[in-house]
C-alpha cells in the first residue's frame, strides 16, 4: 500500500512560523510568497489567482484556527505544501467564526487528483486533535513543524 506522508510534500522553506499579515487576502498573498520557494511552482501568481478562486466557493478555515487553502492548477509539477502561523490570528471567515493561526496551503497539478485528496483528509485528520494543533503552535523552528507531523503521521 502507498501510504501518503504530508511531508513528503513539505521542506523548511515552506514553512513561515511569523507570518504578518492581518487580512484574508494579505495571508493568501504570503502563502503564495512560501509556495514560491518551490521549485514545483512554475507560476505562484497563477496558484494565487487558485487559491483565491477557492476561497470564492467557499472558506477553507475549517474552525479551530485552521485553515487549508488549496488549488488544483497546471502552473505546478509535483504537490507542494506550505505551513505558516499567524500569532496574532486572522479573520479567515472560518466556519466557527474564531481567528486562524495556522495555514497548511497547498498547489497540486490537475492530474493528480488522488495524492491531492489524500493530503487534505490526512491533514483534515490530524489537526482536529487539540494537543497536536497546541504543539504546532508552540514550535519554534521549521524543522521542528516538520517533525511534529512526521511524528503525527506514525
Amino acid at each position: 500500500m502507498n501510504i501518503v506522508k504530508i511531508t513528503d510534500f513539505m521542506s523548511e522553506k515552506l514553512i513561515n512560523l511569523e507570518l504578518k499579515s492581518n487580512t484574508k487576502e494579505e495571508v493568501l498573498k504570503e502563502l503564495k510568497e512560501l509556495l514560491n520557494g518551490s521549485i514545483n511552482i512554475l507560476d505562484a501568481d497563477k496558484c494565487y489567482e487558485g487559491l483565491v478562486a477557492r476561497e470564492k466557493i467557499g472558506s477553507t478555515g475549517i474552525g479551530k484556527g485552521v485553515a487549508i487553502p488549496h488549488t488544483k492548477t497546471d502552473f505546478v509539477t509535483k504537490l507542494t505544501v506550505g505551513f505558516g502561523i499567524s500569532r496574532e490570528g486572522i479573520d479567515f471567515d472560518s466556519l466557527d467564526n474564531e481567528k486562524t493561526h495556522m495555514f497548511f496551503v497547498f498547489a497540486s497539478p490537475i492530474k493528480d487528483s488522488q495524492t491531492y485528496l489524500k493530503v487534505l483528509a490526512r491533514i483534515s485528520r490530524l489537526i482536529r486533535n487539540k494537543e497536536f494543533r497546541n504543539r504546532l503552535l508552540s514550535a519554534n523552528t521549521p524543522n521542528e513543524i516538520i517533525e511534529l507531523i512526521n511524528k503525527e503521521e506514525e
